[in-house]
C-alpha cells in the first residue's frame, strides 16, 4: 500500500484493506518495515489533541529544542525555506527544488489537484504532513536531537522527553534470529520504536556503517536520492548527524550501507 496519501483521503479506509495487514505471521513473530506506521501514529496524536500534526510537532519538540526546521514546509521560517537544499537523484532534482521559495501546495494535493488545507480533520488522514520523512532540518538541528537524546530527555534546560521514554526508545523490540524476517540485505537486524540499532552480531546482518562493532541507535534516511543518519552510541557519549544527496545506488564495502554512508561514519571525517 502507498503511504503518501492525497490531501482528501481517509486513511481508514486504506487500513481496511486485507493488503495492509500480515495474515501470515502473528504480531510479535515478524519484522517488516514499512513507513505507514508513523502517519498511524500522527493520526492518533492529532485526535487525542486536535491539533494538526505539523504544529504538534513544532508546539512540543521544534520549538522547545529551538530548531528551525518544520514538517513540509508549512511552520518553517522564510530563513529556513531560502536555505532548503534540493535533493538530486541522477543529477536531477527530485524534492524541494523551489528557488528559495514556498512550494504552490506544501503537501500532497487533493485527489481532484486543490490544495486546500482547511480540509483537514483531526485523524483522518495522519499521512498529510508526511511523519515519515518530511521533517525539513539541518545536520546542525539533528545534532542538537541527537544532545537531547544523549542528555536523556533534555537539552540546553529544557526537558523534552521523560528519562522513562529515552530509556523506551533505546529498548530494541525485535532482533533478527535467523528466521524471523526478510532482513533487506543485512540492513535492518535489530529494531524497536521506529529506532534502529547498531551492529548486530548475527550471521546475515551487515548493519555496521561504522566498522567497530559498538552498540549504536538511531535511524536512516532514505527517499528522492537521499541518505541521511542519527547515530548515537551512549558508550562514548558521542554521536553523529549526516546527510548527502545524488547518492550512487553502489554498496558499502563492509555493510549494507552505502559506500558514502561509511565513508561519512568513518573517523575524522566532518
Amino acid at each position: 500500500i502507498d503511504y503518501v496519501l492525497p490531501l482528501d483521503a481517509d486513511m481508514r479506509a486504506i487500513l481496511e484493506k486485507p493488503e495492509a495487514w500480515d495474515a501470515r505471521h502473528a504480531p510479535g513473530t515478524w519484522f517488516h518495515y514499512t513507513n505507514f506506521n508513523t502517519p498511524v501514529v500522527a493520526a492518533v496524536a492529532e485526535k487525542i489533541t486536535g491539533e494538526r500534526f505539523d504544529r504538534l510537532m513544532e508546539r512540543l519538540v521544534l520549538r522547545p529544542l529551538k530548531l528551525d526546521a518544520c514538517f513540509q514546509f508549512t511552520t518553517c521560517s522564510p530563513d529556513a525555506v531560502k536555505r532548503a537544499v534540493v535533493i538530486y537523484r541522477d543529477g536531477k532534482p527530485t524534492k524541494d527544488d523551489h528557488q528559495g521559495a514556498l512550494p504552490a501546495c506544501p503537501v500532497t494535493p487533493a485527489s481532484d489537484g486543490s490544495c486546500n488545507l482547511s480540509v483537514w480533520r483531526a485523524g483522518r488522514n495522519g499521512a498529510t504532513f508526511a511523519p515519515q520523512g518530511g521533517l525539513r532540518i539541518s545536520a546542525r538541528g539533528l545534532a542538537r536531537i541527537g544532545r537531547m537524546l544523549l542528555n536523556r530527555g533534555t537539552l540546553d534546560g529544557t526537558r523534552v522527553l521523560r528519562p522513562r521514554s529515552i530509556a523506551l526508545l533505546e529498548t530494541p523490540l525485535w532482533t533478527y534470529n535467523g528466521d524471523n524476517r526478510d532482513i533487506d540485505a543485512g540492513f535492518h537486524c535489530t529494531y524497536g520504536l521506529a529506532v534502529e540499532f547498531l551492529a548486530t552480531a548475527s550471521a546475515g546482518c551487515r548493519d555496521d556503517p561504522f566498522g567497530d562493532g559498538r552498540r549504536r541507535f538511531g535511524h536512516a534516511g532514505e527517499a528522492y536520492g537521499l541518505k541521511s543518519g542519527l547515530w548515537i552510541d551512549r558508550r562514548t557519549g558521542t554521536g553523529i548527524a549526516y546527510f548527502a544527496t545524488d547518492v550512487p545506488a553502489a554498496p558499502g564495502t563492509r555493510s549494507a550501507f552505502s559506500l558514502i554512508e561509511e565513508a561519512l561514519a568513518r573517523p575524522g571525517n566532518p
